[in-house]
């Protein structure tokens, strides 16, 4: 008797949960389409006479599909004054081919190719930022991973929030170009789920307090009173780094509403699944509070579980139709009208689809601090710092070697 009344109230408490999760879900639907049309309702303003000169810095590992193009639209800015500086580790890099190409190709601007090997962190690419600072002529950084693309317009349009000196990085949305159905489904996610988060965290917080790798424009004074590239080398989220360390000193991060494109390349869904848990696991280690909140988006997989639970219910039935609707309009205002990303126009029905698994990896990111990237076993720490995890196949052969040499040993 007792086990069956506790299991009865445990499957109303279940119940009431989901149906407050559900609840949570729509508004936080509804508070992003709000924040969205706040955000993109008056474009911020340009002033053309504003124009400091900056020093753009582009750290590059590998080919890219469409590389040449996508470091090409940086050569083609509407701006007085301007360097690029293309910083690479490895001198065999297939990619010094392409920007051999485009410095040939544009000659008339000041473009510098740096190729140093010097490491001062475990993340590699903070090394090859740095390396490429050390050539940076202009007190105002640019910083842009390799796969961003951008129009002509949009040096001069991402520099206007530093006219306020209290603003100490300004950083931008983004959209994909695809090819694939993977990449598809994935660009489905950062459009109508990251991005929606983020412009809710840009109301909510009066600003947001991180920055993203697809622009992070940084004064150098800024970056030398966060401790230079130095204090971010060993963190695997960097780019979060450079936006919540300057707001800790006491500095301002501007979301732009300038919105970059990123080319993504075709991935097959083991590998799409496996940076997205890497991903994952940086926020949780990031945001852990932000992370955990999560929970309160997942209309999508809390509605379905409602439904379950009540065996199919008349009340499930409409907190289902509920959520699912008041999703897609939240993905097609924030994706196709606000961002003007095709891809939702395209694929909106796969917002459903991206959901189930985006839970499912929310889910497993909970578990290990493990991670692989660019090839290497690595283990993050409890403040989002990257350890090389030891070659286990090496100690092994280290032992059977050794193991082998004490038998020769022994029998001698």
């Amino acid at each position: 008797m007792f086990v069956s009344t506790f299991l009865t109230n445990l499957h109303l408490i279940i119940i009431d949960l989901l149906l407050f999760l559900c609840i949570s879900s729509v508004w936080f639907y509804c508070y992003a389409i709000y924040a969205a049309i706040t955000f993109f309702a008056e474009p911020q303003p340009i002033d053309l006479e504003f124009h400091p000169p900056v020093s753009i810095l582009k750290p590059i590992c590998g080919l890219d599909s469409d590389a040449y193009e996508n470091l090409a639209s940086f050569c083609q800015q509407n701006y007085r004054k301007y360097q690029i500086i293309f910083a690479v580790r490895n001198s065999k890099d297939p990619c010094i081919e392409v920007v051999e190409k485009i410095i040939h190709n544009f000659s008339d601007l000041d473009i510098v190719l740096i190729v140093s090997d010097r490491i001062i962190g475990t993340n590699l690419k903070v090394s090859n930022l740095a390396n490429a600072a050390i050539k940076a002529k202009y007190d105002i950084l640019l910083l842009a991973d390799s796969d961003i693309r951008v129009g002509t317009d949009y040096l001069q349009r991402v520099i206007q929030p530093l006219q306020d000196k209290s603003v100490g990085v300004v950083t931008c949305m983004y959209r994909s170009l695809t090819q694939g159905w993977i990449s598809t489904l994935e660009a489905i996610g950062t459009t109508t789920e990251f991005h929606a988060g983020v412009l809710v965290s840009n109301i909510q917080e009066n600003g947001i307090k991180y920055a993203f790798g697809s622009t992070i424009v940084i004064p150098k004074k800024v970056l030398e009173a966060i401790g230079g590239f130095e204090a971010i080398a060993d963190y695997l989220a960097d780019d979060f780094q450079l936006g919540y360390l300057p707001v800790q000193a006491g500095y301002k991060v501007v979301l732009s509403d300038y919105v970059v494109e990123h080319v993504q390349t075709s991935n097959n869904l083991f590998d799409t699944i496996k940076r997205q848990i890497r991903w994952a696991r940086c926020k949780r280690v990031s945001r852990p509070w932000g992370y955990l909140g999560l929970i309160f988006t997942y209309g999508i997989v809390t509605s379905l579980l409602l439904l379950i639970a009540t065996d199919g219910s008349i009340l499930a039935w409409l907190g289902l139709c509920i959520c699912w609707v008041t999703r897609l309009v939240m993905a097609w205002i924030v994706g196709n009208i606000s961002l003007k990303d095709p891809i939702v126009k395209k694929f909106l029905w796969l917002v459903p689809g991206w959901d189930l698994l985006s839970f499912a990896i929310w889910c497993f990111g909970f578990i290990g601090n493990t991670i692989e990237w660019r090839g290497q076993q690595m283990k993050l720490t409890k403040d989002g710092k990257l350890l090389v995890q030891e070659d286990k196949s090496y100690q092994l052969s280290i032992k059977v070697l050794t193991r082998t040499l004490w038998q020769k040993f022994t029998y001698l």
